[in-house]
């Protein structure tokens, strides 16, 4: 066992990109980015590396077939060291989250308690996992938000919600193509119970929404260029849904390539936004 195993089963650059991101949302928020923000981006690196510890932790079954090269399974890591490291960093996000606002402090401790929970439990409950994976994602921007008090985290609300609405979409679809390996595998899906061509449904009005959403005259940087810049995105994710929405089978769902598509939509749409709230 070394310190390498401990540092992989964090995903190190998956945290960071976390802890990066939070910043955004204190720009939404209209603060400044001062060197006091490292707490902020510190705690989310801490409790998203946690999440990962964890949910290795409870995966380590699962791992040891599939991923055999995973610290847990590989010795790299023990169960014990793998539980008390998840552990002491979640307090030291929060403890971090507690020293720049109270709203940050909450966010931290429910999004701990919703990591645990996730990889203990939900991760296996048709729909409910979808739906903590994409709040996880959103509240990134309500997280830094917050750091600039009450009113910056409302600011940011409409910015979580393109995030968590297309998100969840892609979260469906891709539970979508994978219907016949998680029926194998045990697992109990939202397409596996309303069938794919209604989850399809469901995920292409969740992208139309967030489409809505980003053109709402609700952003401070709101503009007719920057409506020109997030149409580009918005009709990626648009043509991702639409090349899925008929679809019946996984395969189908798979050919589209909707997934890949509504990812690049994605991505594009964040580029978007944080370059205007860089220069808006």
């Amino acid at each position: 066992m070394g310190l390498h195993g401990y540092l992989q089963i964090i995903r190190p650059v998956n945290a960071l990109v976390a802890g990066i991101a939070v910043l955004l949302g204190v720009l939404v928020a209209g603060a400044e980015v001062t060197p006091g923000m490292s707490l902020l981006v510190l705690s989310v690196f801490c409790i998203t590396g946690a999440g990962n510890a964890v949910n290795d932790y409870y995966d380590r079954d699962i791992d040891a077939i599939n991923r055999p090269d995973r610290p847990i399974p590989s010795g790299a890591v023990s169960m014990r060291g793998a539980a008390v490291y998840s552990a002491v960093l979640f307090l030291t996000g929060i403890a971090c989250a507690a020293l720049i606002h109270p709203a940050c402090f909450g966010i931290a401790c429910i999004n701990s308690v919703l990591l645990v929970a996730y990889a203990a439990r939900l991760k296996g409950v048709p729909l409910a996992g979808n739906l903590v994976v994409s709040y996880l994602a959103g509240s990134i921007f309500l997280f830094g938000g917050a750091a600039a008090g009450l009113n910056g985290l409302l600011v940011n609300l409409p910015l979580a919600g393109i995030v968590f609405l297309p998100m969840t979409a892609r979260e469906v679809l891709k539970d979508a193509e994978d219907i016949e390996g998680d029926r194998e595998g045990g697992a109990r899906t939202l397409p596996m119970i309303i069938g794919v061509l209604n989850s399809c449904r469901i995920a292409a009005a969740l992208a139309a929404g967030a489409v809505v959403l980003s053109l709402l005259p609700i952003m401070p940087w709101w503009n007719l260029w920057y409506l020109a810049m997030i149409a580009l995105a918005d009709a990626v994710i648009l043509f991702a849904v639409a090349s899925s929405v008929r679809c019946s089978t996984s395969a189908g769902v798979r050919e589209s390539g909707a997934t890949k598509m509504l990812k690049t939509g994605m991505f594009a749409a964040l580029a978007v936004l944080i370059l205007w709230a860089m220069i808006g």
